[in-house]
């Protein structure tokens, strides 16, 4: 009886504080749709906004579909008021340009989000700060300490080890199956741990003690997951507290705190050659020798730490799982990249990171993966620092701007058979990912572009290559590609639902 009258209570309190919200919310509409109705004369296209929500309700499920579909009915540019937030959804290369590229001064900043405010040390990372001098302070430090392309041929070997480790995972399953999607998660975990902390993932350990995954998977949910108190930021303490997204924040970030204040200090008094430092060993030299201006906090390097791991783990794992997925859907190009990796390794069994530029096959693979399945559907929202003309449209700062990548890389504009899994649509052309072609931003493009992409790309690529040359794939017994369940999960990045269960012959037998 006692849990019936606890709801009950709970309900009237919600009841309560509904009502009080609501009354609240229509005070605040009402006060401001004369201004609202006045700045809204030369906006681009919009659906019609439904009092108080606006579009929310459009975008409960699948944003970058729901989006795309808004972008088929009303143009590659739109507007949406979601909630409090006026909102600009841009969806073709063209207008991508327009937005990262032509007004890309104007539009760098970053909305402070609730949820990244709490993981990232109070927005202290590289994705989520806002555009100022202590942005450019720590890109600097990204680009030419932590990302050079000196450092990132350092780890060659870590990811050499690790691809070595993965197909050894991989050849004990046979003859059974195996749950490669599962597989894939630990090697690009084990990657990012080893660079990032000097530590193994996989083997357990400290990591295994703290609930490594585990927290990060809550991050992803919380900080990709549909918050309401986001769009509504003159009342968002009220509301992630009312939803409970208040306290889900505290504990995940409390447990992050614990770890890296576990990792920091094992790291600190450690004298580690050059070529055997790890990413928390180059920020705390950067500290230690930084300059009085412009100082790097323990919580900088902290924020920094979580924010590339996390991005890095998911472009590996999310690009590996789709790119598997698309050759057991599409046998033809798996076999045509199992020639050419084949035919260039011969009798040698180990590929090296040298010979991956003549994988010119394989490596339009990974472009149409990214084409077809980026990791990050709708690049991180911006902000706009000023107003700005896009297309004749005056669009007022305070602005935030998605560019929907998931949409732009299945638009019949700039692709043919734009839902069609073809990598030789690579072959021959001069289309790239590294942000200059605006058909092709899984990385995103602009001061807001990711600089990791080369790290990213040398650990997707040796794997891609090793898999193909190591093993004759197939689906289990009685699965046929159209059973596969090919339904994505969204959030700050977007992975299948489902896992990838294959069988893996050794080539080598």
């Amino acid at each position: 009886m006692a849990p019936l009258q606890w709801l009950n209570q709970e309900f009237k309190s919600f009841l309560f504080f509904a009502t009080i919200f609501m009354i609240v919310l229509l005070m605040k509409y009402h006060l401001g749709e004369k201004s609202r109705k006045r700045n809204r004369s030369n906006l681009p296209p919009s659906p019609s906004i439904t009092p108080i929500i606006g579009n929310l309700h459009q975008l409960v499920t699948s944003p970058h579909i729901a989006l795309q579909r808004l972008t088929q009915k009303y143009g590659p540019i739109i507007f949406l008021q979601l909630g409090q937030i006026p909102t600009v959804v841009v969806s073709s290369a063209k207008l991508a340009k327009e937005v990262l590229k032509t007004h890309d001064p104007a539009l760098c900043s970053r909305p402070q989000l609730f949820s990244a405010k709490y993981l990232f040390y109070n927005c202290t990372d590289i994705a989520f700060a806002p555009y100022g001098a202590y942005w450019r302070h720590i890109r600097k430090i990204c680009i030419l300490q932590l990302l050079s392309a000196k450092r990132v041929l350092s780890y060659s070997s870590v990811r050499e080890e690790e691809v070595a480790r993965l197909v050894h995972r991989v050849e004990g399953s046979y003859p059974g199956t195996t749950d490669l999607s599962k597989m894939l998660g630990l090697y690009a975990n084990d990657v990012l741990c080893r660079v990032a902390f000097g530590r193994e993932f996989s083997e357990g350990g400290d990591y295994h003690r703290h609930g490594f995954q585990t927290m990060l998977d809550e991050y992803q949910e919380l900080l990709g997951g549909f918050s309401v108190g986001d769009f509504f930021p003159s009342l968002e303490e009220f509301l992630h507290s009312l939803t409970g997204m208040k306290s889900r924040l505290e504990g995940t970030s409390r447990r992050f705190d614990q770890l890296f204040d576990q990792i920091l200090y094992e790291h600190k008094g450690s004298n580690k050659v050059e070529e055997h430092k790890d990413l928390v060993d180059v920020l705390l030299e950067v500290q230690k020798n930084g300059s009085a201006e412009m100082p790097l906090t323990t919580d900088n390097i902290k924020a920094i730490i979580l924010d590339m791991f996390a991005a890095g783990t998911d472009t590996t794992f999310i690009t590996l799982d789709w790119a598997m997925t698309e050759l057991l859907m599409n046998p033809h190009v798996m076999e045509k990249a199992q020639r050419e990796v084949r035919s260039i390794m011969r009798e040698r069994r180990v590929i090296a990171e040298s010979d991956l530029a003549q994988m010119e096959y394989m490596r339009a693979i990974i472009k149409e993966t990214f084409r077809l399945h980026p990791a990050v559907p709708v690049l991180v929202p911006r902000e706009s620092m000023e107003d700005v003309v896009i297309e004749g449209y005056k669009i007022a700062a305070q602005t935030r701007f998605f560019v929907n990548v998931w949409a732009i890389g299945r638009d019949p504009e700039s692709w043919e058979d734009p839902n069609a899994f073809k990598p030789e649509r690579f072959l021959g052309s001069d289309v790239d990912y590294k942000g200059k072609d605006f058909e092709l931003i899984p990385f995103g493009a602009g001061r807001r572009g990711c600089p990791a992409i080369s790290f990213a790309i040398a650990v997707v690529e040796l794997a891609l290559a090793q898999l193909l040359h190591s093993f004759h794939w197939e689906l289990p017994p009685g699965v046929t590609p159209k059973d596969l369940d090919l339904t994505d999960v969204f959030g700050i990045s977007m992975h299948r639902k489902q896992h990838l269960h294959v069988v893996a012959k050794p080539y080598f037998l």
